[in-house]
């Protein structure tokens, strides 16, 4: 009679021989099983190959095996099969399982309901669209491995607390999921204080951060503290760094000093804008050093055949940069209506080159012939750069109100309206918010 322990041994030297047997067959696929000698196998080859051929059913091969042969220790009925079911239900379609799979292979190993469902829940609680949740996950799968009380609900919590609001941490999550798994001591927080210390209000970078999360992904050390010391050697004044980045928040994160070294030198060749100019160009307008060099020549050339000399075309230019991202065709439209409607002199298109940014039919036109019905004779800037109740009130006017110039970025986040010595707190929310913002930022 065999004793008790015999079958016990014999029990082990069959799973040895079966172990064996199997490494040869995944070897043979090309498999290295180098990383299986702490995996509990199945107890026959059959069961390994059905496993093999559903993970290269997917659309993975073997090289992505190798990459994390862990995932030959999943069972194809109780992990394969429920968690490649449940992603495709929460939105991720099928024809992308490989690849989702072949990002992030550790979901495979996940417990649909005690580690996928919460997560997803939690995603549908930051007011992420139940259509949107596939899309986040093929961004970053990674997120399926949060837990819930960790990185991802502090650095909500932290984006809530400067400012941002809640219902579109949604919308952020959509756009840039990767902020999530981001630590607010080490990442976030640095780089918002860094930004409020350059004079950016924390309501406007809040407003940023909304529209732009990925800002959030610049790294501060590495890119966004470099540009903003590119801008300053560019003669940027210090003053008007806030107002530069919360026109254009993507200047801190492009590579800038190749950028302002081609964009200066071409003003400076083509347009005789010299390199004080151009400082003053990126003060008002920054998104002049992402526009291609093509289209800032056009409205250009185009003043220059009317007639206007090189120098008066260079000081539009830095008066108004916007003039160089304007349809040639609006602007001929406009100047033909300027001399053969108007009949004024060319200089007051020198002395007032926001002319051509406003709309002929809605506001030129129609207060034009206002003034004319009235036999009234003022400058461009004054019967144009005023809102439709401002120049209202300036027609019923028995005088001329002086001419003023528009609102100013002040360091430190107010805005200093001119005419204006004390900003209250409702104004300046509607000043920070609207007037800032919406004006520039939406350029």
């Amino acid at each position: 009679m065999p004793s008790v322990t015999w079958g016990v041994v014999q029990g082990r030297k069959e799973k040895l021989v079966s172990r064996v047997i199997i490494c040869d067959y995944l070897k043979s696929l090309g498999i290295i099983t180098d990383e299986l000698e702490s995996l509990e196998l199945p107890s026959t080859v059959e069961v390994m190959r059905e496993r093999v051929e559903f993970i290269m059913r997917l659309g993975l091969t073997v090289d992505d095996i190798n990459e994390y042969p862990l995932m030959l220790g999943c069972s194809v009925r109780k992990n394969l099969i429920p968690v490649l079911g449940y992603l495709e239900k929460i939105g991720i379609q099928r024809s992308k399982l490989g690849e989702f799979v072949k990002n992030y292979p550790q979901v495979l190993h996940a417990s649909v309901v005690v580690e996928l469902a919460p997560v997803i829940k939690s995603l549908r609680g930051l007011d992420v669209e139940k259509e949107d949740i596939g899309y986040v996950l093929m961004k970053y799968p990674e997120i399926l491995g949060f837990k819930l009380e960790g990185t991802m609900s502090t650095s909500v919590a932290y984006l809530v607390s400067i400012g941002v609001n809640p219902r579109d941490i949604g919308p952020m999550v959509t756009q840039y999921p990767y902020f999530l798994g981001m630590r607010v001591g080490t990442m976030i927080k640095p780089l918002v204080d860094y930004l409020v210390s350059l004079g950016l209000p924390k309501k406007i970078l809040s407003r940023m951060l909304e529209k732009r999360a990925y800002i959030l992904g610049y790294d501060l050390d590495e890119t966004v503290k470099p540009n903003v010391e590119c801008l300053l050697s560019f003669g940027v004044r210090k003053e008007s760094l806030a107002s530069v980045i919360a026109q254009y928040p993507q200047i801190i994160g492009l590579p800038l000093k190749a950028k302002m070294s081609s964009q200066q030198y071409f003003f400076n060749l083509k347009l005789k804008v010299d390199p004080e100019g151009f400082a003053r160009v990126m003060e008002k307008m920054p998104q002049i050093i992402s526009l291609n060099q093509n289209v800032i020549l056009k409205p250009v050339e185009f003043l220059l055949g009317r007639g206007l000399p090189t120098g008066d075309v260079a000081k539009m230019v830095v008066k108004c940069p916007q003039l160089v991202a304007l349809r040639v065709d609006r602007m001929k439209n406009s100047y033909y209506f300027f001399k053969s409607e108007m009949g004024r002199p060319l200089q007051e298109l020198v002395e007032f080159p926001e002319y051509f940014t406003y709309s002929l039919e809605s506001r030129i036109k129609p207060r034009y012939n206002r003034l004319q019905n009235k036999g009234i004779r003022t400058s461009l800037n004054w019967f144009l750069n005023c809102s439709d109740q401002r120049f209202e009130e300036r027609l019923q006017g028995d005088y001329i109100e002086p001419e003023r110039s528009g609102p100013s970025f002040c360091m430190g986040g107010k805005l200093e309206l001119p005419g204006s010595e004390i900003v209250s707190d409702d104004e300046e929310e509607e000043s920070d918010n609207e007037v800032l913002y919406k004006r520039t930022v939406s350029l």
